[in-house]
């Protein structure tokens, strides 16, 4: 399940959307996540489904690998949408050991179960096709104008990039500790989820203990490095905008428009 996590992790691939300025992703990503919760009714969402399943094709990444993200959490969707059915007021359907299930409610289990998958579809494709470098010089270039306030722009972005790099990291170290505890007789499987949670613990520590060790190597490295920060630093590859950078804003525009109008035009009809 550990491997199943996407967000973070680069995937390579020839692709349109590869190729595209960080800066373009990053607005891009910011304007989905807006569109989403945005809107609640059918002909937004299947609009909005269109839109990202042809981003999906365009970028070469498979289906299969960016729905690899939903398998850890899977059981915050079950929840969250047990709560939405049986704790949301209006008009009763039938009733499960006094707790009403209503119509409104199952709409609004469904909105969000939708939302989170496309959520978490449409965060991990920026980060499979955007390396982290790539990523951190976008952020840092889009938040700029915040210098001028005395805001740290790149320690900002070298610290989420870095979070970034740690993510498939400590993944990786989280299983080889699971195989050596299960190789000492240790069950993370079976039994409750009280259970489980209480087996997690001699998981934790020695996570932690990496997760210190591998932060306190990076900071001595930065440091043997001369490493101070953004001012007067230089890049190898400064970002410029291409031909398709342009082309993917004015898709991006018209996108949002499409958003806005099919919401105006459902609400005026319902």
């Amino acid at each position: 399940m550990l491997r199943d996590i996407t967000i973070g992790q680069y995937y390579p691939a020839d692709s349109k959307i590869h190729s595209l300025d960080p800066r373009v992703k990053l607005l891009a990503t910011l304007v989905y996540i807006i569109s989403l919760f945005m809107v609640d009714d059918v002909f937004s969402l299947l609009f909005i489904s269109v839109a990202l399943a042809a981003v999906i094709v365009t970028s070469k990444v498979p289906f299969t690998y960016i729905m690899r993200g939903l398998h850890s959490i899977i059981i915050l969707l079950i929840f969250a949408a047990a709560f939405n059915i049986f704790l949301t007021p209006g008009i009763p359907i039938f009733t499960i050991w006094k707790l009403n299930v209503t119509k409104e409610g199952i709409k609004s289990a469904a909105v969000m179960m939708i939302r989170m998958i496309y959520l978490i579809a449409g965060t991990s494709l920026m980060t499979l096709t955007t390396t982290p470098n790539a990523l951190t010089d976008g952020l840092e270039k889009s938040l700029s104008p915040l210098n001028k306030i005395n805001v740290p722009v790149h320690e900002i972005a070298m610290m989420m990039s870095i979070a970034l790099r740690f993510i498939p990291i400590l993944i990786e170290e989280t299983d080889k500790i699971m195989k050596a505890q299960m190789a000492r007789g240790a069950d993370f499987e079976s039994g409750s989820i009280i259970k489980k949670a209480k087996n997690m613990v001699p998981l934790l520590v020695p996570l932690f203990v990496s997760a210190f060790r591998r932060a306190n190597d990076l900071a001595m490295a930065m440091e043997a490095r001369c490493y101070h920060g953004g001012e007067g630093r230089t890049k190898m590859k400064p970002l410029k905008y291409q031909k398709g950078d342009a082309v993917a804003y004015v898709l991006l525009a018209a996108y949002l428009a499409g958003v806005i109008i099919i919401k105006i035009v459902t609400n005026s009809i319902l």
